[in-house]
Parts: structure tokens; sequence; C-alpha cells
């Protein structure tokens, strides 16, 4: 049997007082129309639609003229009150409005909407809302009672079956098509099938516009496999997070049965007994001071009776955790093996033999008493030479702990003694903090950059550590925080610093200064050979065979780039010749790459460095001066501007007391002119200046008092210095040469500007002759105990020197 048009879907028996749309109902020509948004309305099915009766006013006056007949045609935009008559698709559903009771005339906003059957759009009969159109009602095609239909609808009861268990909102709807409809209506039936998916509006509206039943059926299979494939998805989906949920809902019940199990048996403790046996057990196997253990008793009764929410038991617990783990008593077993430290100290620094023998004294003389106790180390030297890894391989060589801190910078004496309890965020001092972490009272703690240290208003850190770093006080260290006595007598303090200028006299009186002065070429090959280039490679993640550096090429870069008196500088060139060196072995292919010192240049360009050469001529001479970064060739040059008149003038960025000695020179060489074979009115009317090259350069210190005086002779005598000549020492108005400084730095300097005759002060020979052999190897010094001395080695070499080779 073929339907003849799609009266038998309107075959709808209501069971309510909703006017029925029977099969032989004549329906309108003409329609009003109205948009809905999102999905399209399906005959047979009946839900509430929303109409704005400020918008629809007039359409919804004809829809009840009309008796309640409105067609309804889906229009996927934002809003519907905007729509145009071309939008309409061709195909809708015309449906019955019933409207809910209502109270006075005004037009109600929600309407429960009953689908008819489809409807076709003939012609737009207006342009504008109401929108009324001439419609007719297309014919399905397709034998109803055929087995192939039947089939199809037994297909689509089976889907909707299977969603039924997935969704409970499925059934609620199956249960409303049941009490309207019969279930062997095909057509309502896969209208219904398709309204029950969650399909987007064009694929719905596919669906409405299809009239050949077998397609349409087959159109919706397609959609209610994929909306079960979704809610199996989601039920898989919740299910897991069910599980989850029962899972940590178990436990949490657990756990509180678990709780009160142990409350009924005694066995439970609660936060605050947990806390007092931990902080019980800390101290059960230590030798507390007794204040400290009578202290740490008051405070753990006072926990005890405090709330654990209470702020204060927060104050009191965190002193308590300080005051427990601090090491009392706890000290490690030293190693006073001295084989054992020179061969980690030889590991691990190349060069350094008087530091490496004044530290290997200092291990002799513990090893003797048996412990080491009241000794502060000071390191000098400029940046670059080891200080920090000295102290730890001091730490290494007698097998403590070792713990470093930099004061460099720091302007708060809390961070040295700790803050007071009643500070918010109150802690104690750095060593309170360092024998935290260490857990023994006799580490090897290393204050860096002591001679950075600042201070400000909030105190001067260098007087706190007045009280760490005397050994007759450091016993009874006073922790602000702790308010205890904690004993660093047994800590070997290991200090660093640049310079001696800007640490106070007090701090410096507590400390033994060793000296590091730097390194010369052979050195700095040695540690690049043995330490620096095998660091490197390991750090590039290179082997040494792929990657050699014979020793021309180090050699090279040490003489032309690196003559700084640490090693750092040459680590980083090092460095960028690695770094080099892979971008070539990449670009390249080659599994091996051999460097030398022609290769040197290509990968780290030009030198900085040139050869030394000392500066010769009438009234120069060569001196020898001490930096932070080491020491340094300094001549000094002087000149005769004209004859006019007498004047002395001064250049080079000078200091005071250098100012001083270039004024004691120029008087004291004028008063001995005759003495020193000179014209005796030659400075009466000569305007001379000297100056000291590198002006940018600040330059101070006594030590080129000779020098200027040489200089000044030379420039009177008309006779240049015929060789490789340096001198230093301070001259006086008597012609005294005193002693200076930095000798070691000075003969460094020296040798590397292949200077090998020097002029020191004689108060100087016992600090020359401490110095290791390699450094006055080829060395001729002669020492002068005045100026008179010194002229004879400059300017009468013929004559017999008294020399030490």
């Amino acid at each position: 049997m073929t339907e003849s048009s799609d009266a038998a879907d309107a075959d709808i028996n209501t069971q309510s007082t909703h006017t029925p749309a029977v099969a032989d109902e004549v329906l309108p020509s003409t329609l009003y129309l109205m948009p809905v948004p999102q999905r399209p309305f399906f005959p047979g099915q009946v839900q509430p639609v929303v109409i704005s009766p400020e918008q629809w006013g007039s359409t919804l006056k004809g829809v009840s003229e009309n008796g309640g007949l409105v067609g309804l045609s889906y229009i996927d935009i934002a809003n519907p009150e905007e729509a145009k008559p071309g939008q309409f698709p061709g195909i809708g559903t015309v449906v019955r409005l019933h409207t809910p009771p209502g109270e006075g005339d005004s037009l109600p906003g929600q309407f429960l909407a009953q689908g008819v059957r489809r409807f076709r759009i003939v012609r737009m009969l207006s342009t504008e809302p109401p929108f009324l159109a001439q419609v007719e009602y297309p014919q399905s095609t397709g034998d109803r009672d055929s087995d192939e239909v039947k089939a199809y609808a037994m297909a689509l009861i089976k889907e909707v079956r299977e969603l039924l268990p997935l969704n409970p909102l499925y059934s609620e709807e199956l249960k409303q098509y049941l009490n309207h409809f019969s279930p062997n209506r095909p057509s309502l039936l896969a209208d219904f099938s398709a309204a029950l998916t969650s399909a987007k509006g064009d694929q719905l509206q596919e669906i409405l516009d299809t009239l050949p039943l077998i397609s349409r059926m087959e159109k919706v299979m397609l959609l209610l496999r994929k909306e079960r494939e979704v809610a199996e998805l989601q039920t898989r989906i919740s299910s897991q997070v069910n599980e989850k949920l029962s899972e940590q809902q178990r436990e949490f019940f657990l756990r509180e049965q678990l709780k009160v199990i142990q409350k009924e048996l005694g066995i439970s403790k609660d936060d605050k007994t947990t806390d007092q046996e931990l902080f019980e057990s800390r101290i059960a196997d230590r030798d507390l001071p007794e204040a400290a253990a009578r202290r740490i008793q008051d405070e753990l009764r006072k926990l005890s009776v405090l709330e654990s929410g209470s702020p204060e038991y927060g104050v009191t617990r965190n002193y308590l955790d300080w005051a427990t783990s601090v090491p009392w008593g706890v000290t490690s077993k030293d190693n006073f093996e001295l084989k054992n430290a020179r061969t980690v100290l030889d590991e691990h620094h190349d060069g350094l033999e008087d530091v490496k023998k004044r530290i290997l004294e200092f291990l002799a003389v513990g090893a003797f008493r048996g412990k080491i106790s009241g000794s502060i180390l000071l390191l000098v030297g400029p940046p670059g030479t080891g200080k920090t890894s000295i102290g730890r391989s001091v730490a290494d060589a007698l097998g403590r702990e070792f713990y470093r801190f930099s004061l460099g910078g720091m302007r708060d004496e809390a961070e040295i003694k700790g803050h007071r309890r009643t500070y918010v965020g109150a802690m104690p001092g750095k060593f309170v903090q360092a024998l935290k972490e260490v857990q023994v009272s006799n580490p090897v703690i290393m204050l860096d950059e002591i001679d950075k240290i600042g201070a400000s208003f909030q105190g001067d850190p260098a007087s706190a550590l007045l009280e760490v770093l005397d050994p007759e006080q450091n016993s009874e260290f006073l922790d602000h925080y702790l308010d205890l006595r904690v004993d660093l007598s047994q800590v070997l303090f290991v200090c660093t610093a640049n310079q001696l200028d800007t640490i106070p006299g007090p701090l410096l009186d507590r400390m033994e200064v060793l000296r590091l002065s730097g390194y010369v070429a052979e050195e700095k090959l040695s540690i690049a050979k043995n330490h620096l280039w095998p660091k490197q490679l390991v750090r590039h993640g290179l082997s040494d065979d792929q990657l050699r550096i014979n020793e021309a090429g180090l050699r090279y870069v040490i003489d032309s780039y690196c003559r700084e008196a640490g090693v750092r500088s040459l680590e980083k060139q090092l460095a960028r010749v690695m770094r080099k060196s892979i971008v070539t072995i990449l670009e390249t292919g080659e599994e091996k790459l051999r460097i030398g010192k022609k290769d040197i240049e290509g990968l780290l360009g030009k030198p900085p460095f040139g050869p030394e050469r000392p500066v010769r001529g009438l009234g120069v001479a060569t001196g020898l001066a001490w930096t932070a970064m080491g020491g340094a060739t300094l001549p000094i040059e002087s000149s005769r501007i004209h004859t006019l008149n007498r004047g002395f003038k001064l250049t080079g960025r000078l200091g005071e007391v250098m100012r001083e000695s270039a004024d004691i020179a120029y008087s004291y060489v004028i008063a001995h002119l005759r003495d020193y074979g000179c014209d005796p009115d030659f400075f009466d009317m000569s305007m001379v200046h000297l100056h000291v090259p590198e002006g940018a350069t600040p330059k101070d210190g006594p030590s080129a008092g000779i020098t200027m005086a040489t200089a000044l002779i030379s420039l009177a005598r008309k006779e240049r210095i015929k060789r490789p000549l340096a001198m230093t020492g301070e001259l006086t108005l008597t012609g005294q040469v005193l002693p200076v400084g930095g000798i070691r730095e000075k003969i460094i300097a020296a040798r590397r500007s292949k200077i090998h005759e020097l002029i020191l002060p004689h108060g100087n020979k016992r600090d020359y002759e401490e110095l290791p052999d390699y450094l006055t190897e080829h060395m001729n010094v002669h020492f002068a105990r005045t100026y008179r001395e010194v002229f004879e080695f400059v300017f009468h070499e013929h004559r017999e020197e008294k020399a030490l080779h």
C-alpha cells in the first residue's frame, strides 16, 4: 500500500484537550511562517517553544485567526528576528500552538507546539513580518508495509533501545512518543528517531527534506549509530571518573575509620604529639650544654600546652626545629695524614707551593696537638687564583664537611647573628644554618669575598664577625634567634679576599694571611694541561681523541690572550676554542681535530697582547707595581719641555701618595745633582714633565720613588739606560731605599715582560729568598739600601755587582 500523502503521519491520537490533526483534516493553503534556530521541528514532535510577543506579536495574531496553525522553518542564524524571506528553507513543519493558561489579554511568550506534517513553500506572500506564504503539503513515497521498510523500522527500534540504557532522557522521550503515536508508523518513527539525536541542525534539516521513506530511514540509521557511539564514549568516561571518585571516597572513609579505631585503642597520635616526639628524638643522643637543654625542655613543655592552631604554636615549633637541628656535640673525625693532604692539594692545584707549604704546616700542628681549632685563615690574591677551591681542598684533606657562603654585599648584621624571635619570619644567622646543614660541629666554613662586606642602617656585619672570628670568644657565640651559646671553636674558618685595604683592622688582626700572588706562564701551562682543558672537554661532551691542543698552542693562548694573574680568563678562552672547534667538527664532519699555535688566531681572533718590549730612551725608567689583578711593569717617562722657567708637572692619574713620591724624588735629585754627575743648573730653568703611561688607570703607592728619581737623573745626565732593567722601592729625602710590598707579584710581572735584572730594597731580601726557585731562576737581582747603590747599579754596570742569582 502506497501512502498518497503525509495524512498517515498526521493520524495522532492525543490524550489531552489539544485539538488533534486527523487524517482527513483540511490544512490551509497559506501559513504564517516563523523561524526556529538550532534545529528543525519534526512532525509528531511535541515540545514547548518560546516566542517573543514584542517581535512576533503581529504573527501570533494572524496565527490565532488561522486556527493556531503556524509553519516553523529552521534558519541557522543567531537572531531569528533578523530572518529574511530568502533564508527560509523549502520544507518546514506545520504545527499547532496550544496556549498555556494566561492572565488577562496579554500575549503569552511560551507555547506548546505540536507537529502536524511537512509543508513546502510555493511562494512568499510578504517580505516583512508577519511572513505569509502560499504552501503545499508534499506526499511521501514508499510502501510502509513492505518488508524493507519493516526491516528498517525494526533496525531503528533496535538502535533506539540500545540508546535507552545509556541516557535516561531517551526513555522519557520514547514514553512520550508511545503515548501519542502508534509504533507501527515508519514515517513518524523515522522523524522521532531523528529528533531523538543530538545531530546538527543542517543534518536534521536534510532528514526533514527527504521525502522517500527508505532514504530517510537510512540517513536516520546513520545518525542513531553515531549517537550511540558518542553516548557509549560518554558513559565510559563517566564510569572512569566515578571509579576514581569511588576509590578516593573509599580511601577517605577507611582512613577516618582507622583514626577512630586507633583513637579507641589508644595508639593514635595527633600532630602535637608527633612534633614533640620528633624534637625529643633529635636531642636524645646528643651532648647538649646545660643552658641549651634547659631552654629546649622549657619550650617543649610550652608546646605541649599550646593549641596547634594558635600562632604561638607555630613560633615555638619553628624555634624547637632550629634548636634541635644544631649538631650539639657531634663532630667528624679529622684525617691528619700529611701525605694524604699533600696528595689532595697537588691533585687540585698546580703551583702555589708556598701556600701549600703553609697549609701543610697548619695541618701538622693540628696533627701534633690532636685537634685543629683557634685558626682563621685568610687567602688574599687576585681573582681566578684558586682561593675558593683551596678552601674546599683543605676540607677534603681533613675529611671535614664543607660549607661556603659569600659575604659580598652583605649589609645586615642579622645575617651573621640571626633575627630576634619577635620578628615575623625570623631565622638564625648563617653560622647556625651552616651547622644545621652539615650536621657536625667542626666543618670547614668558607667566608668568601670578606673584603666586599658592606654596612648600612641595619648594622655592620664586619663588626658582628669579630665575635665569630675571635678564637677567644667564638666558643660561646650567641645567636640572637636561638638566644643560646653555640660553640664555633672547632670550626675551621677560611676567608678569601682580593685585597686587604677594605677589611677593617680589628677583623684583619684576627686572621692569618696567606697570599696567592698569581701564576707565572709555566704554572698556567701546567694548570691548563692538567685541569682546565680536561674540565672543558667534559663540559662540552668531547673526548681527548676528538679534540687536542698542543703545548705551543696553549702557551700562545697564555702569552697573547691571558696575562692576568689568575686563570679565569684562560678558562674562558679555552672554552671559546672548544665551541668554535665543535662548529668546525659539525660542519666538516671530521672525527678528530688537532689545534696548534697557527690555528689559535683563527679561533680567538687577533691577540690583545703583543710581545712586551720595555720602553727605553732618555729620561725613561721601568718600575714594578702591584695591583689587585697581580703585578705589572710601570714605565716612567720624564721630559724637558722648555727652558723658559722652572717647573715640575705630573700626569698619569697619580694618587696622592704617588704624587708625594714624585715630589720627594724631584727634591732629592735637585739636591744631589753634582753628586750624580749632572749639571747643577739643569733644573733651574727647566720645565720638567713626568708621566706614567696608561693614564686612564688610577695609580698610587710609594714604591715608584727610586724609579722616578732614576728617570730624572737619566734626563739630567742625558744618558739612557742601556739594558732591560726594572726596579721598585720607596725613596726618602735622605736617599734611603725603604722596603715595599708585593715582591712576588712584581717578580712575576718582570718575568712576563722578559726582564731578568731587578733592583729591590735591601729590606725585601728576605721576601725574595722565600720565593720558590722557579721564580728566582735566571734572575739577576740587586739589593739597595740607599739610592747611591741604585745609581751605581743603573749607570755604572761595569763596577763589581752584588747580585743574587
